[in-house]
């Protein structure tokens, strides 16, 4: 996965805007405080909610 860090300081959760962690492996922006993980497909975040996998 190949992000901007610029991107990555302005990207937060779209449901409740908290900052989001890297997982490289799973290709995943993750949010810990609503348990969601983001997808990231072809260097894109996808921040929709509706795509967004729930952790719990």
């Amino acid at each position: 996965m190949n992000l901007d860090p610029a991107l990555l300081e302005i990207l937060v959760c779209p449901q409740c805007r908290a900052t989001l962690a890297v997982d490289d492996e799973a290709s995943e922006l993750v949010c810990s405080a609503c348990a969601l993980a983001y997808p990231v497909r072809r260097d894109i975040p996808v921040m929709l909610v509706d795509e967004a996998r729930s952790l719990r």
